[in-house]
């Protein structure tokens, strides 16, 4: 799966009503000043995390969490959501939208039913640390905005479990309307199994039809594209060392024309580079946390010219070093002692 979020265009608006400075904001996540100018915002995990961490660090409202997962304005929603909103019941309206979060990012909804409940949880694919509190909030309140509108406020949680220590918990009982129980073991949102039943007076049949056709053949050729890019990082992993492939490279191995490949993955909104990028990362994280690999050597594994330019790159995908970033990590300080013992 490629470490791409879809981030709204609507996004720098809401941050700038609740009265965010967005340069400063985009300093402090160490973003570039031209992030929300793009006409499609992509960011990678680690980007997002950096958005919501510094959302988190610059605002002075506890409640900025649960007030950008709680959007008030219908004609705000991501397609995706209105589908959810006009579904039969809450339950269809939690397996549409862990359907459609497909389409936006490398993130799962996770709804698991255990006898007399149900909790919602969000995981974050190719995460390497812990999601950001503001995003745990916005997510969970967005969970629970959509239930609410459908049932007209009749949905009310159990309970919400945070894995962070005790923090603002006034703000979010008043928000959810039920006990928070922290330094829990997941980040998840509870209800009673009856609530998946509830029918929404907001189900409407032919806007469900309309724009689930539509998120159904983005779905399908976004999971065509992802086909077309899992073979060529495969193909990219067995033809890395040593060199750097080209697409023309790539695409005779595929057995497909550089027009045809190159087609796919445009259609995928994939481009060739970003592969070979998210190759290179995967790679160097396998291949730094091995102790008997020197840096030199990975290098000319990810098909690197020199080692300076593996450094450079490293640098940019991690903000440290691949030398630090290695004596991090757990794996090679084993694979360390086990090598000296």
């Amino acid at each position: 799966m490629n470490d791409r979020f879809r981030i709204s265009n609507l996004l720098s608006g809401r941050l700038a009503e609740l009265g965010l400075v967005l340069p400063a904001l985009l300093r402090q996540a160490g973003l570039p000043l031209g992030f929300f100018q793009q006409e499609k915002i992509y960011a990678n995990t680690a980007e997002l995390f950096a958005l919501y961490r510094a959302i988190g660090e610059l605002s002075q409202d506890p409640a900025i969490g649960v007030k950008l997962g709680s959007e008030p304005r219908l004609e705000r929603y991501h397609p995706s959501a209105m589908v959810a909103v006009c579904s039969r019941s809450y339950g269809d309206a939690l397996e549409r939208m862990a359907r459609y979060k497909q389409l936006t990012c490398p993130e799962e909804i996770r709804v698991r039913v255990t006898r007399d409940e149900v909790a919602v949880e969000f995981v974050y694919i190719e995460a390497d640390e812990s999601e950001p509190s503001v995003l745990v909030d916005t997510a969970l309140a967005w969970i629970l905005s959509v239930g609410r509108r459908g049932t007209d406020g009749q949905i009310t949680p159990l309970r919400l479990e945070l894995n962070r220590a005790v923090q603002h918990r006034e703000v979010l009982e008043e928000h959810f309307g039920c006990k928070v129980k922290f330094k829990a073991g997941r980040n998840a949102l509870v209800f009673h199994k009856r609530d998946l039943d509830r029918p929404f007076l907001t189900h409407n049949v032919e806007l469900l039809a309309a724009i689930g056709a539509q998120l159904e053949s983005e779905l399908e050729s976004r999971h065509a594209g992802t086909d077309v890019g899992d073979q060529v990082k495969r193909t990219l992993k067995r033809s890395l060392a040593g060199r750097r492939p080209s697409l023309q490279d790539i695409a005779q191995e595929l057995a497909m024309s550089p027009r045809t490949l190159q087609r796919r993955l445009g259609e995928a909104e994939i481009t060739f580079q970003q592969l070979v990028e998210d190759t290179r990362r995967e790679l160097a994280h396998h291949y730094l946390r091995q102790s008997s690999l020197e840096l030199n050597g990975v290098a000319f594994l990810l098909g690197y010219e020199d080692a300076n330019s593996f450094f450079r790159a490293f640098q940019g995908w991690e903000g440290t070093s691949p030398g630090e970033w290695r004596t991090r990590q757990p794996e090679y300080e084993a694979d360390r002692r086990a090598t000296a013992a």
